[in-house]
């Protein structure tokens, strides 16, 4: 699993530029973090990719015009333990079914 770390300027399609990226080359999506960083936004990105497609995503994401930056480093497994509520939020059963449904 390795992270990929995206810095780009918030203009209209880009985020989603980005993550067609990996979606085209039928990559799981396990986690995607979008947030402010500065003056412009980030997104972290947990792919399970060869070196192969590491080099493929990179020359892609570069090609897109609003992207600034792209990092990547191995994706710790503590870090991405997706799928929990955060801390103070009571799930109960009927509620994840009807969302699950939804």
């Amino acid at each position: 699993m390795q992270s990929f770390h995206i810095r780009y300027r918030n203009t209209q399609g880009t985020l989603m530029r980005i993550l067609n990226a990996a979606s085209r080359r039928a990559l799981d999506l396990p986690v995607v973090q979008a947030e402010p960083a500065e003056h412009d936004h980030q997104v972290t990105l947990a792919l399970d990719v060869n070196q192969k497609q590491v080099g493929q995503l990179y020359r892609e994401w570069y090609a897109i015009a609003d992207v600034i930056k792209v990092s990547s480093g191995t994706a710790h497994a503590a870090e991405w333990t997706a799928a929990h509520p955060p801390a103070g939020v009571t799930v109960t059963m009927e509620e994840s079914r009807a969302a699950a449904r939804a």
